[in-house]
C-alpha cells in the first residue's frame, strides 16, 4: 500500500531548516529578556505620588488610632492604681474592724462567762455588778454597730477588688490595640519607603515638593492676615518654634511630632489642654467656617478628620505632614478640609 507521507529530510537542507530555527528561538527569548514587559513597570509622577499619600494616609489614620488606644491606656493605668489603692485602703478598714471586734468579744466573754442573775446573787458588791452590767450592754451595742460597718466594709472591698479586675482587662484589651495599631503604622509605612525607593531620585525629589502641598492655598480667606492674640498668639508663636521638627509617629514634642501631637503641643504651651488624636481636636472647641478662619484655628482634614494642622494666617498651615517631612507650612487647602474649630 502507497504511503502519503513525505519522505523525511536529510542531508545539508535539514541540517540548516534546524539550524536557522534554533537561531530564531534564541533570538526571540534574548529580545524577550530584554523586553520592558517582562518587568513591574517603572511608576509614572503621578502613580508613584498616589501610591505613598495612599499609604502615608493609611499609616496616618492608624497612627490617630495607635494614639487613642494610647491615651485610653494611659487612662485605664490611671484608674488600676487608683483602684489599687482603693483596695489597699478598704482591706485596711476591714482589717482593722476585725481586731475592734475580736477585742470586744474577748472582753464580753471574760465578764459574762456565767449566768447574770447567778452572777448578780453571788456578788459582793451588787451596785457596781449592775454597772457593770450595762457597760456590757453598751459594749454590745458597740459591737452590733461594727459588726455593720464590718459588712459595709467587706462590700465595699468587693466592689473595689471587681472593679480592679475589669480595669485590668480593660487595659490589657487596650494594649493589644495599641500594638495591632502600630503594627499597621509600621507595615503602611515600610510599603511607603519601599515604593519612594523604587522611584528615581527625580521622582522622589518631585514627591517631596508636591506632596500634600501641591493645592492652592487660600489667601483671599477674610482672617487671611489677621493677627492672633491672647492664648491664640501663644499657641501659634509655639507652632511656628516646632517649624522643622522631624515628624515621628506618636510624638506629641518637644523635639517630634506627629499632626495631632503638634497642635496639642502648640496650644498647651499657652495653656490650654486639648485632647490627643485630632477626631477627637476637631470637636475641642466651636466650629466656624473656613471662610472665617483666624490664627490658632485647628483646621481638620478628610472626612475622618485623620490629619489635622494650624491656621497662622496668609492661607496657610502649620502641621507636621509625614515621616521624612518636617513640620512646615502649606497652603490650607493642600487637602480636602473637614472642619476648622476654635478652642
Amino acid at each position: 500500500m502507497a504511503s502519503h507521507r513525505r519522505p523525511a529530510s536529510s542531508g545539508p537542507d535539514r541540517s540548516a531548516r534546524v539550524t536557522a530555527l534554533t537561531t530564531a528561538v534564541a533570538a526571540t527569548a534574548a529580545a524577550l529578556a530584554a523586553s520592558p514587559a517582562s518587568a513591574e513597570p517603572t511608576p509614572t509622577r503621578e502613580t508613584a505620588r498616589a501610591g505613598v499619600d495612599r499609604l502615608l494616609t493609611e499609616a496616618e489614620q492608624a497612627t490617630e488610632a495607635y494614639n487613642e488606644a494610647e491615651e485610653r491606656a494611659g487612662r485605664l493605668r490611671t484608674r488600676v492604681n487608683s483602684t489599687a489603692d482603693a483596695v489597699a485602703r478598704a482591706q485596711e478598714r476591714v482589717n482593722t474592724m476585725r481586731g475592734v471586734l475580736g477585742s470586744l468579744a474577748t472582753a464580753q466573754y471574760r465578764a459574762g462567762g456565767i449566768d447574770p442573775t447567778v452572777a448578780l446573787l453571788l456578788s459582793a458588791d451588787p451596785d457596781g455588778y449592775l454597772a457593770g452590767a450595762a457597760l456590757l450592754e453598751r459594749v454590745g451595742e458597740v459591737r452590733s454597730g461594727q459588726l455593720t460597718a464590718l459588712e459595709q466594709a467587706r462590700r465595699v472591698l468587693a466592689q473595689d477588688r471587681a472593679e480592679a479586675r475589669r480595669t485590668l482587662a480593660a487595659l490589657e484589651r487596650s494594649r493589644t490595640d495599641v500594638a495591632r495599631h502600630k503594627r499597621t503604622v509600621e507595615a503602611r509605612l515600610g510599603a511607603a519607603r519601599r515604593l519612594l525607593g523604587s522611584l528615581t531620585e527625580r521622582q522622589r525629589e518631585d514627591f517631596r515638593r508636591g506632596s500634600r502641598a501641591g493645592s492652592p492655598g487660600r489667601a483671599d480667606l477674610p482672617g487671611a492676615d489677621a493677627v492672633a492674640s491672647g492664648r491664640a498668639a501663644a499657641a501659634v508663636a509655639a507652632a511656628q518654634r516646632a517649624l522643622g521638627s522631624p515628624y515621628v509617629w506618636g510624638a506629641s514634642g518637644p523635639s517630634s511630632f506627629d499632626c495631632s501631637g503638634l497642635v496639642q503641643w502648640a496650644w498647651g504651651q499657652a495653656g490650654v489642654g486639648l485632647p490627643r488624636t485630632s477626631q477627637a481636636q476637631a470637636h475641642a472647641g466651636r466650629q466656624v467656617p473656613l471662610s472665617q478662619a483666624r490664627p490658632g484655628d485647628l483646621v481638620a482634614y478628610r472626612a475622618d478628620a485623620s490629619h489635622i494642622g494650624m491656621y497662622v494666617g496668609g492661607g496657610q498651615v502649620i502641621h507636621a505632614p509625614y515621616p521624612g517631612a518636617p513640620v512646615r507650612r502649606d497652603p490650607v487647602g493642600m487637602m480636602p478640609v473637614s472642619s476648622v474649630t476654635r478652642p
